[in-house]
């Protein structure tokens, strides 16, 4: 049976597996549904039309599926979609989406959520993020796959952050963050690719090179932005490496696709 601590409510509605736990005091809303082996712990709200997927670790004093945090929000029937295995820590908070985008917030899987973390209305998470303590996602941001968010950091609406991307400690991140590389200061600038992440996730070192070479040629060449796409769109097949080629067609697509400036 579904463990629900006595001192718990939740509602008839809701949509529990039999294997989810829920902690003392916590409040579970009618419009919720979580899939088998998640945990709550105690003195959680979970409300809204959210959707929790399995084996999530969700710590005490989170505040899951609120109101978004926009004036515009007029309380249309918008959601939050969390994928599985994903670790919550305290006092976080998840918005639902807007009408004014699709609807949705997601956040995927396997990422490891810190303390004080704020994902706001609309943002899509990836998969493998870390966003470490007080990480604050803003309206409408895009974080890829495997990125890292250091703590104290804010990112403005709209922006998106490339995969495999790092933020350095309290960054002020108001423009694109290109896939691969690592931002830090204030203001924010590109040190050089994230080097030990890409290691660590097994890329090989053919790989790596070419990583290197299309930060060379946006940071360190002098080139406008167009020329610098157009010498990175020239490297492609040159490597023999499928990888790399895959690797240079994601970020002449983010670049392509970057609606307020790269990060420079």
């Amino acid at each position: 049976m579904t463990k629900i601590h006595p001192t718990a409510i939740v509602d008839p509605a809701a949509e529990l597996d039999s294997s989810v736990s829920v902690g003392a005091y916590s409040l579970i809303g009618p419009h919720v549904r979580i899939g088998a082996g998640s945990s709550i712990g105690p003195h959680c709200v979970i409300e809204g039309r959210t959707t929790i997927g399995q084996d999530n670790r969700i710590f005490q004093f989170n505040s899951i599926g609120g109101t978004p945090q926009d004036m515009k929000y007029a309380g249309e029937p918008t959601e939050l979609h969390i994928g599985d295995r994903n670790t919550i820590h305290e006092f976080c908070t998840l918005n639902l989406g807007t009408a004014q985008d699709e609807g949705v917030t997601r956040v995927g899987s396997d990422n490891w959520i810190m303390a004080y973390v704020h994902i706001a209305h609309d943002v899509r998470l990836g998969n493998q993020v870390v966003l470490a303590n007080n990480a604050t996602l803003a309206g409408h941001v895009h974080v890829g796959d495997w990125a890292v968010v250091g703590g104290l950091t804010g990112v403005h609406q709209f922006v998106k952050i490339g995969v495999h991307a790092m933020i350095g400690f309290q960054g002020h991140v108001a423009q694109d963050v290109p896939p691969f590389m690592t931002v830090d200061g204030n203001p924010l600038s590109a040190r050089a690719i994230n080097a030990v992440g890409l290691r660590r996730r097994g890329f090989a070192a053919e790989r790596v090179a070419v990583i290197k070479q299309m930060h060379k040629l946006l940071y360190r060449s002098s080139l406008t932005l167009e020329q610098a796409m157009s010498a990175i769109g020239e490297l492609k097949g040159q490597q023999g490496e499928p990888e790399s080629d895959a690797d240079i067609a994601l970020m002449l697509g983010f670049l392509a696709a970057a609606s307020r400036g790269i990060v420079r």
